[in-house]
């Protein structure tokens, strides 16, 4: 029979825990006040939002990109890597880019930043480190920083993708709320699945 090492699974459970309490504890709520009036600025001149990453948080962005969409605001997924192959022909100048990156300092991201803010585009920075080179590109910086990652090499990116993963959650429930998105258009813009059907009181 295996052996399989079960306090690997509760170090992780306690590490989690505690860091996303101290998450949760130390949130700028104001910075993401910031941030939705610079996508809402943008979007009432006609322009849209893109969320970009390298690795890990690359997979984040295309899921934010989703929940975003789904949610009232239009966003669109910006390849972290193919921004400076091309992709940024999807931007027009006025546009806002979400970066997501834990350290900040990735050479691909800088070059994918570097490209976006040539073609004229707002930033909103999300990363672990508040005094990145991301971040001082950044109109507003959102924090998603976490010490410890819960695994027992402490590298492979686990707590800290959760943490940009909330982080995104937050912005898009702050924008839902704004727009006072209700059940009968989420279900037009959902309509497959469980989640595509009117719940009883909801019609």
């Amino acid at each position: 029979m295996e052996q399989w090492d079960l306090n690997a699974l509760k170090q992780f459970d306690q590490t989690a825990a505690r860091e996303m309490e101290h998450f949760f504890s130390s949130v700028d709520d104001g910075a993401y006040v910031q941030a939705a009036e610079l996508i809402l600025k943008a979007q009432r001149a006609g322009n849209r939002v893109h969320i970009t990453g390298i690795g890990k948080p690359g997979h984040v962005s295309a899921y934010g990109a989703s929940l975003l969409s789904s949610t009232g605001t239009p966003a669109y997924f910006l390849h972290g890597t193919e921004a400076v192959h091309g992709s940024c022909g999807q931007l027009v100048p006025g546009d806002v880019v979400i970066a997501i990156s834990n350290s900040g300092e990735t050479t691909e991201l800088k070059s994918t930043v570097n490209a976006v803010k040539n073609n004229g585009c707002s930033l909103i920075a999300v990363s672990g480190n508040a005094g990145s080179w991301l971040a001082a590109q950044a109109e507003v910086f959102l924090y998603a920083g976490v010490p410890e990652e819960g695994g027992p090499l402490n590298r492979a990116p686990r707590i800290s993708i959760l943490v940009e993963n909330v982080v995104i959650q937050r912005l898009s429930l702050l924008l839902q709320a704004y727009r006072g998105l209700d059940p009968a258009q989420y279900v037009r813009w959902h309509p497959g699945g469980t989640l595509g059907v009117l719940r009883e009181g909801e019609r």
